[in-house]
């Protein structure tokens, strides 16, 4: 049996449960961290609490915060939203979101609990590959999908819902202001 081998394995393990450990106390120090710069950066009280994920019969149904393009849980994964259902629902960043998952996998969204929220109107822009609308002084992000919804152009008028008791980074489009 060769002993400095076995030491060199035994070395190894060590430290990599050392480094694990650290990684561990890193990612809940960033987690914290994220948690720190969205409340003071964004002006967000991320309430996700309350947020649930349980089963019924064969169904899998979980509880979300809707961001932008996605949903985010408790755990801070985020997860795809289609754009298609965030552009129709006229979903807001942080209304809640309830996804029920069938056993076929078929994915089934629904709004459960919307935001405040106040509407602005201003014209829709383009910055590079994001569509924009700039209102008193805030830069909103839309969703390609609701500029082709609502066959918005670039320079159009249009209404936005925001949130009302934030600073937020997306709207949702509500309409497209007819020109005169």
């Amino acid at each position: 049996m060769d002993t400095k081998k076995i030491q060199a394995v035994r070395d190894f393990i060590i430290n990599a449960e050392k480094s694990i450990k650290n990684a561990k106390k890193i990612l809940k120090d960033l987690l914290e961290e994220q948690w720190l710069t969205l409340k003071e950066e964004d002006n967000v009280d991320l309430d996700l609490r309350g947020l649930t994920s349980y089963s019924s019969n064969d169904y899998k149904i979980v509880e979300w915060v809707f961001t932008w393009e996605e949903m985010l849980w408790v755990d801070w994964h985020k997860y795809p939203v289609p754009v298609n259902y965030a552009s129709k629902s006229k979903l807001v960043q942080w209304d809640r979101l309830k996804l029920t998952i069938d056993p076929s996998w078929k994915m089934m969204y629904k709004q459960i609990k919307q935001i405040e929220r106040e509407s602005k109107v201003w014209l829709l822009t383009k910055e590079l590959w994001k569509f924009q609308v700039i209102a008193e002084g805030q830069t909103y992000n839309v969703l390609t999908a609701a500029v082709t919804h609502f066959r918005a152009e670039i320079g159009d008028s249009v209404s936005i819902i925001v949130p009302v008791w934030k600073v937020a980074s997306f709207a949702a489009i509500e309409s497209v202001i007819p020109k005169v």
